[in-house]
């Protein structure tokens, strides 16, 4: 259980690492998208690849972010429905939904978006917009922010695991008695 722990924190360190550099992104697309309606309204000037340029810095905020969400415990939940519930049985909840919701979904999304980013990288595919940007690296921002995500549900579910097996209490924090992390 120490390794899948330390694989874990790997993970959850990697996703914070990715959440945090995603932070900018937001600040630039803010920047870019004021210049470009300040460049459209003063200079009746615009251009698709800025607008273009926005949707990819969104995509990128949205897909990247997703497993760092899923880490701070910020995705939209079923807390209404499971108020009352124990602490093991919430565990339990988002280790099966994990399994049987998260995982299915976000390997089929990967799995089937990685033929689409490699078909435009080799055609070198353009925006059919003109003066439109090239797409593969919008297409590539779904495989990876999918991956990021399956990354951090394998670590929520090793954290919940560990709880129910009282190697750690509420799902990070070593178990009283344990020192330093989880037992061997």
């Amino acid at each position: 259980m120490t390794l899948l722990l330390q694989l874990s924190g790997l993970i959850d360190r990697l996703n914070t690492m990715v959440g945090k550099a995603v932070y900018w992104l937001i600040l630039i697309a803010v920047l870019v998208s004021a210049g470009n309606a300040t460049v459209r309204y003063v200079f009746n000037a615009s251009s698709n690849a800025w607008l273009e340029i926005q949707w990819y810095l969104f995509s990128a905020v949205f897909l990247l972010s997703a497993g760092y969400t899923l880490l701070r415990n910020e995705h939209i939940r079923i807390d209404v429905l499971t108020a009352g519930l124990s602490q093991r049985t919430h565990a339990l909840i988002d280790i099966l939904g994990c399994v049987f919701f998260l995982f299915p979904m976000a390997i089929m999304i990967m799995w089937l978006s990685i033929p689409i980013f490699v078909d435009s990288f080799v055609t070198g595919e353009l925006s059919s917009d003109a003066g439109g940007l090239i797409r593969w690296p919008a297409k590539i921002l779904i495989p990876v922010g999918f991956a990021l995500l399956i990354l951090q549900g394998l670590s929520e579910t090793i954290k919940r695991l560990a709880f129910l097996a009282g190697k750690i209490d509420h799902y990070g924090a070593p178990a009283a008695g344990h020192h330093g992390g989880a037992q061997e």
